[in-house]
This record gives C-alpha cells, structure tokens and sequence, in this order.
C-alpha cells in the first residue's frame, strides 16, 4: 500500500444502488473499484482482485457477511485487506460478530459517502505510519517480524489475521507494561473508528488459541500485558 499503484476496493452489497453510489465516489476519489453482489462471489472476486480494503454488508443473500468475511480471512493473501463492515444493523451482538471475525471497521447505514471516504483515508494513513515500524522481535521462543507481518513459535509459522498481529506486536513491543482496553483500542484501532472494548477481549482470546496462554497475561480490573 505504500506504492504508487491505485488502492483497490471492493464493494459488496445486494442494493446495486449502494454499489452504484459507493463505487462513483470512490473512483473520484482515485480507488480502483470492484463489486459483488452477495457473499459466495465476493469470495471468489476477493481471491482474484486482491483489494486493499473490502466494504460489506452484513444481510445478503445466499451468505451473510460475517460467515464471508470470516472465509476472507482465511485466505493468507489477503491478511493485510482491510474489511469494513458497511450494515445497518445496530445491535451490539452484530458488532462483536464482526470484529470477532476479524472486521477493522464497523459504519452504519445510511451511509454517507464522504464521511465514507475520509474514514477509508484515514485507515491508509495509519498504516502507512505504521510500515515505519519494521522491528523485529524475539522473546521466549517467539519471532514476531512486523516487515513480514509474520509469527514463529519455534520455527513453526502461525498465521494471525492483520489486527491480532497488531495487537501480540503492540504488547511484545512493550513488555512488562500494562496496557488497559482504551489504551489497546486507541494505538491498534485508532480513534477515528468506534470500537467496542469487548473487542480487545476477543481478539486476545483468540491469540491465545493459537500461541498459548504463557505470553499475554491479564492484568485484573486494568487490562493486559506481555510478559517477557
């Protein structure tokens, strides 16, 4: 994404009128756009498009959006896609569905294109920012390498979804040091995209499922730190 290339979106929804408005202000605004109608061929597109972000609704036909993005997120070549779930449903349960999933965003409808755009920038230059931290750390039997977005446990590769990466590096990167929910949503989500603090939660739990329960300790009634 640091390149000159033009950053790819794809939009998936079942309102073509969304698609239709959501992929006029992007190409203004320089994207190269793609789209998809329900949840099946947005998996199929993704794979060949390689998008840089993915915009998705939650009710469509044939396949929900958090059961596709959770198969986006299987696929290793898109671990750095950002997903953007664009929905109007409003319960929190839906929320956490999706962050639990491995969603980086979650906007409610009615859209509004340009708040939109500006939302999508921002996510860009944020992590723009943090391509400058390329460092690689070793603690215990553990290689976390932020160029390669890549994880070893003794040798063994282990594949984190993008924001669970950010996370175990945030921690690793500062051991010893005891970060509350706010602190974790404000370095690894940023404070221009509402996240709910149950999120961290989540994703620490499912780091924990793949890497053990012996590297993120928590820290009771303030939050979690990585123990070195």
């Amino acid at each position: 994404m640091g390149n000159n290339q033009k950053q790819r979106v794809l939009v998936v929804d079942d309102e073509e009128d969304i698609i239709e408005i959501l992929t006029y202000n992007l190409e203004k605004e320089g994207y190269e756009v793609n789209s998809a109608g329900d949840g099946i061929n947005a998996v199929k597109k993704a794979a060949i498009f390689k998008p840089d972000i993915i915009l998705l609704d939650i009710m469509m036909p044939n396949q929900d959006g958090v059961e596709t993005c959770r198969q986006l997120r299987e696929n290793p070549d898109l671990k750095n896609t950002f997903i953007i779930f664009l929905t109007a449903r409003s319960e929190e349960y839906s929320e956490v569905a999706a962050f639990d999933v491995g969603a980086d965003d979650y906007i409610h409808k009615p859209i509004k294109p340009r708040a939109l755009v500006s939302r999508i920038a921002a996510l860009f230059r944020r992590e723009i920012k943090k391509e400058g931290d390329s460092t690689k750390i070793t603690i215990k039997d553990l290689v976390i390498d932020r160029t390669s977005f890549t994880l070893l446990k003794d040798g063994e590769l282990i594949v984190l979804p993008k924001k669970e990466f950010e996370l175990i590096h945030f921690l690793a990167k500062n051991p010893n040091t005891v970060f509350s929910r706010d602190e974790l949503l404000k370095n690894i989500w940023g404070t221009d995209v509402f996240v709910l603090a149950r999120t961290v939660d989540v994703h620490i739990r499912k780091i924990r499922e793949k890497i053990g329960d012996d590297y993120i300790f928590t820290v009771k009634g303030v939050g979690y730190k990585f123990n070195s």
